[in-house]
């Protein structure tokens, strides 16, 4: 995207560039003259986010203005995360013109002050082309950025944090001040505890040391107390100690004891689910813990050898212990409860550019950011789904050289940032001064993948991963080399410049040996090739500007604003996934992913049409109509009938790390019937693929969920309905049943009522039995076509036959309410505003007519007075008050089911089906077409389930995370 004063762009890059002449910044996106907002059409939204748990509104603004392509999900969480002012204030931003703007002219400027840019007319390209690539959703920096630069805050840009903490008391009071700041301003941090000594060691006075795990308490208690942001989520954190300490043995078992600890106050009947009343007494629960393991540990564990535990302030030997035991306690406590995570220490600094000025010991809360202790690394990820060129016919290409350009937009830029940058400590904003490192990465790789026709776990799909990998990095290192001869190398290179130069001749040499598999990524392969030979001849001229350049994110919040199907490097999550519409309402659609991939495989229209149709229908794509055996592996997701092994995610490790300057933030999934020999032979494979990092997660591990509640109650169902199954069995063997039809007599009361639906009119008829509830509903239709107005009156007619041969009224409400299909959306009643479609409004309006309280509240429906009534005390229920008789208000409302006659011999409770939750992101849709109940938490924000991002969680709903950015 740019070239420097010294020649034409590419010949630039192989010759370098002279100092301080500027870079020359050329257009790809853009077109001179024309600003790149008037290249698209805006229209004006309500942003409306309501908690799905109790219908109360979270987050309101009407009337923001975005591009007309941009998703409802996008727009909502750009809107109520990112931008600045009090809602309803003058100050207050309107529109995503006011966000990118507030951005690319303060990035512009700090530019122009630094003398990055050849001319005034590059610095406006420069923003433009910014501006382009924002608004269209190429890229996207992370969090902070968004939220802190252009405003008079501290313009803190870096969401990952690695601190430091010395064996002495006021070290450790600092390390608690510290964390905190970071944490108050909603960003994360991580540590190694391994330089405080155990609490097998003497201190000076000659008492015993307390050690690690005991200063850990204080640092959990400090982060619960203070949150992430001041919001009710827990902080982002991680807690590693070395392999050799003394106390490695507590470390690993701090958690497991606190999973038995609420396991028993569980069962005692306290409140232990995340975020529940009680959760707060249980400690080491508001980080992520990591062992850091060296490679003489993994060979005493592969030979079956002994392992010294060594004294921190003299370095001996200590104790002894069983290599293989200790690795098995490891992978048992991960087994049980996630953690500890693993480290594997010397392949770290195996890889680190600056060695001569301290190891690498710690890493972020997620992992993917390791470097010196107190730095920080500012990130920002690219849709890879942007790049994919793909002509409708099957033939797809990956646009490399847009993709480098783009590359060389982002670094730039983010290497400006650390010019008027903030930092929460003095210490970490010197050292990130002194090394700017950087963590570019991407997002969409899953869909990427599929699209293209490749299987994530393939070789073919790890080759296409490895290829943009090492292209994104060596042009990221070719732009730092670049930029060292415009503006300077980083204070630490002359120091580090042997080793640094020696890192990146090994990502190249990794480059040269890697295989080459299909004509997508054999072109992508020779343009890295020739970058890493770019970046060997500049960077030994030149220097880096960067010490680190890239890293794979989680990407949370900024992967849903980007629309993106998957986060960082993860699968995709399902083949069918829920999606907000814009007026309101939602539907279930498969993804757009999977015709791209049936084109790349060569299917016809018609044949996609009907594979579409099955997933559609059964949410995977066993028994699809046509569709080849082998191909099924392509459509493998992270959940589902078909779920990606657990060794498929460490092996699309190992194919990306090579060619990323950090790590990777991601989980490996196992499924609940995993073993612990599983869990050891994941970690110890891992290692000798040359992981840096990774942590398992073991389905329904977790006691501290809100669903551990609900496993109960559904093992209770399922006995229940097998006594209910073993009673009706009995009694079809005394008689034989049969249904008797009881029609309404000539004269029967009744209600009208005249709806709107997603500006569909319609009126309902809704007759009673005199003495016994709902009989009969017709319904109406206007001006909707004589196919909807007949298909609604047979529709009616099946209805009312079935009420009146005793089919329950709750039974066809727990049935049809939620069921989405268009027309949908916002109404003209006060007890049910939103839609998901005309059956939806119908059973909700019924169900508040004709049922009683305890039944819809147990289904969910509830009229506008009782949320109201909810809001304020707290229950849905009347009050006594509230239960007094107005004879005249009975009078008017004649005949409701309240005030009829109970049916003489009601249904037993046990007999009607369990009303089943709709579903408000993907993740819970999932859970509903799998019939399971995945152990993530419900965002504090929105109430609706939370999914995996690398090791932490997001809301698919309104973008909060439980730490990441």
């Amino acid at each position: 995207m740019t070239e420097t004063t010294s020649g034409p762009a590419r010949g630039s890059r192989a010759k370098g560039a002279k100092a301080n002449k500027g870079l020359r910044i050329e257009r790809v996106h853009t077109t001179p003259g024309v600003h790149p907002y008037d290249e698209v059409v805006w229209e004006r939204r309500d942003v409306v986010m309501t908690n799905w748990r109790d219908g109360s509104i979270n987050f309101e603004q009407r009337g923001v203005e975005f591009p007309d392509f941009w998703s409802v999900n996008a727009v909502n969480i750009v809107t109520s995360k990112y931008f600045r002012g009090a809602v309803g204030t003058p100050q207050r931003e309107t529109g995503l013109k006011q966000l990118i703007d507030r951005i690319v002219k303060t990035y512009r400027k700090a530019g122009e002050d630094h003398s990055y840019f050849a001319s005034p007319a590059d610095a406006e390209i420069f923003e433009h082309e910014l501006a382009y690539a924002l608004l269209h959703q190429i890229f996207s920096f992370n969090s902070p950025v968004w939220f802190n630069v252009g405003t008079p805050q501290p313009q803190q840009v870096s969401a990952c944090f690695i601190l430091a903490v010395d064996d002495s008391m006021e070290s450790i009071l600092e390390w608690y001040k510290e964390e905190g700041m970071i944490f108050k301003g909603g960003s994360g941090a991580g540590l190694n505890l391994s330089r405080i000594r155990s609490s097998k060691e003497l201190l000076s006075s000659g008492g015993n040391a307390s050690g690690p795990v005991s200063f850990m308490r204080g640092a959990d208690a400090s982060a619960g107390t203070i949150k992430s942001g001041g919001a009710t989520r827990r902080a982002a954190k991680m807690v590693i100690l070395d392999v050799d300490h003394p106390d490695i043995e507590s470390f690993i078992e701090t958690k497991v004891k606190e999973e038995e600890k609420i396991r028993a106050l569980r069962d005692a009947g306290f409140d232990m689910d995340l975020g529940g009343d009680d959760i707060t007494s249980v400690q080491y629960q508001n980080a992520n813990n990591s062992v850091r393991v060296n490679d003489e540990f993994m060979k005493a564990v592969e030979s079956g050898g002994r392992f010294g535990l060594r004294a921190r302030m003299t370095g001996e030997i200590i104790e002894e212990v069983d290599a293989k035991a200790l690795f098995r306690k490891m992978a048992e406590a991960a087994w049980a409860c996630a953690d500890p995570g693993i480290q594997y220490d010397d392949t770290i600094n195996h890889w680190h550019t600056c060695p001569e000025s301290g190891r690498i010991n710690g890493s972020n809360p997620c992992s993917e950011y390791m470097h010196l202790d107190n730095t920080s690394c500012n990130l920002a990820s690219l849709n890879l789904m942007k790049f994919l060129k793909d002509d409708g016919e099957g033939h797809q290409s990956f646009d490399v050289e847009r993709f480098s350009k783009v590359v060389e937009l982002v670094i730039t830029a983010m290497d400006i940032s650390i010019c008027f940058a903030d930092f929460p400590t003095q210490k970490i904003g010197e050292n990130t001064r002194a090394f700017r490192q950087l963590g570019i990465g991407y997002a969409n790789l899953g869909a990427l993948l599929m699209a293209t026709g490749h299987a994530y776990d393939s070789d073919g799909g790890r080759a296409l991963a490895g290829a943009i990998t090492s292209l994104m990095t060596s042009t990221s290192y070719r732009r730092s080399a670049e930029l060292a001869a415009v503006v300077g190398a980083y204070e630490g290179y002359a120091r580090n410049a042997k080793p640094h130069n020696r890192v990146m001749q090994q990502h190249a040499d990794a480059n040269t040996k890697a295989v080459r598999v299909d004509d997508l990524d054999t072109q992508i392969w020779a343009a890295a090739t020739e970058a890493w030979q770019d970046v060997i001849r500049l960077g030994e001229k030149n220097g880096f500007r960067n010490a680190q350049a890239s890293v794979i994110a989680p990407t949370g919040t900024i992967g849903l604003a980007m629309s993106c199907d998957t986060t960082g490097l993860e699968p995709d999550l399902a083949l069918v996934k829920f999606k907000k519409l814009v007026g309101g309402g939602s539907m279930q659609i498969v993804n757009g992913t999977v015709p791209q991939a049936l084109r790349r495989l060569g299917y016809q229209p018609e044949q996609i049409e009907a594979i579409v149709a099955h997933i559609a229908e059964n949410g995977n794509v066993v028994d699809a109509p046509g569709l080849k055996t082998e191909h099924y592996e392509v459509f493998d997701c992270a959940m589902g009938e078909r779920s990606i092994s657990a060794m498929g995610h460490v092996r699309m490790m190992a194919a990306i790390q090579p060619w990323i300057s950090g790590a990777l933030s991601k989980t490996v999934n196992m499924p609940e019937s995993a073993t612990v020999e599983e869990v050891e032979e994941i970690y110890f494979e891992a290692w000798k693929m040359g992981v840096k990092a990774l942590a398992i997660y073991r389905d329904n591990c977790k006691v501290g969920q809100p669903l551990s509640a609900k496993t109960k109650e559904k093992e209770k169902a399922e006995i229940t309905e097998k006594t209910e199954e073993t009673i009706r069995s009995a009694v079809e063997k005394v008689v034989e049943y049969r249904p008797v039809r009881k029609r309404l007599p000539k004269g029967r009361p009744g209600i009208t009522t005249s709806f709107t639906v997603g500006g569909a009119e319609g009126y309902m008829t809704a007759n009673s039995y005199p003495d016994d509830g709902l009989g009969e509903v017709f319904l109406k239709m206007s001006k909707q076509g004589s196919t909807l107005a007949g298909m609604m009156d047979a529709f009616s007619i099946a209805v009312s036959v079935g009420l009146q041969y005793g089919v329950p009224l709750e039974t066809y409400v727990s049935k049809f309410t939620n069921m989405r299909f268009e027309p949908a959306g916002m109404t003209d009643d006060p007890d049910v505003r939103m839609a998901q479609s005309i059956v939806d409004y119908i059973f909700r309006r019924l169900a508040l007519d004709f049922l009683p309280f305890e039944t819809r509240s147990a289904l969910g429906i509830h009229s506008a007075e009782e949320r109201q009534r909810h809001l304020e005390t707290g229950s849905y229920e009347p009050s006594i008050e509230d239960d007094e008789v107005d004879v005249e208000g009975l009078a008017q409302s004649a005949p409701r089911q309240q005030d009829v006659a109970p049916a003489p011999v009601p249904a037993p409770k046990a007999a009607i089906p369990a009303p089943q939750q709709a579903p408000h992101t993907s993740a819970e849709l999932v859970e509903m077409q799998l019939g399971i109940s995945a152990d993530a938490p419900l965002c504090f924000s929105c109430g609706t389930k939370m999914q995996r991002a690398g090791s932490c969680y997001i809301c698919e709903g309104c973008g909060s995370t439980s730490g990441c950015s």
